[in-house]
């Protein structure tokens, strides 16, 4: 390949670039209400298709360490949703069948439920209590979304990731938690 190195280079801060205007288009007052929704509820269920799942397993697995109880959907040892429960949706087109049932099963059960996506007029929208808008590219091609380079709906699968790696920071940040404690909850049977 012909300047592979410079093509490279140019391509990561093309990502980089674009991670931090997704970053940028969130609510503060959202992400905060999040927070505090994580830090209320008995569990945290996660739920999602695709990468977007991907993202919200390492989510779900962060906030473990954390000593956060929890979950994600269709996991073998996952426990029923209650009342004190929370439900995270990532969908980025707030369109995707199995996470709008599920999120509409949830407030039947009268879970909170939040979705973190793109789009704020998805059908998952009649389902959930409020939403942490990333406002990136969709298939949708909304007039307001970040525009990427990349590959379909990698910018929002990305962003989403380092969206929970800066919840967990901010949980570990407020609740004022040693990071060499974290280790205990970490998994030692690899």
């Amino acid at each position: 390949m012909e300047n592979f190195k410079e093509k490279y280079d140019q391509t990561c801060r093309t990502v980089m670039r674009e991670i931090a205007a997704a970053l940028d288009s969130v609510e503060a007052s959202a992400l905060e209400r999040l927070v505090g929704d994580i830090l209320a509820a008995d569990d945290v269920f996660l739920t999602g298709v695709g990468r977007v799942m991907l993202s919200l397993q390492a989510f779900a697995k962060r906030l473990s360490h954390l000593g956060i109880r929890a979950h994600c959907v269709g996991d073998i040892t996952e426990p029923a949703i209650k009342e004190n429960d929370l439900l995270i949706v990532g969908s980025g087109s707030g369109e995707s069948v199995v996470p709008v049932a599920i999120a509409k099963k949830a407030k039947q059960l009268h879970a909170r439920v939040v979705h973190i996506g793109s789009n704020p007029g998805g059908e998952v929208s009649a389902h959930i209590d409020y939403m942490v808008r990333i406002a990136v590219r969709t298939r949708l091609y909304l007039e307001d979304e970040v525009d990427s380079q990349q590959i379909m709906t990698s910018l929002f699968e990305q962003t989403l990731l380092i969206l929970g790696d800066v919840i967990s920071k901010i949980v570990v940040d407020e609740r004022n938690i040693d990071l060499k404690e974290l280790w205990q909850y970490h998994a030692n049977l690899e």
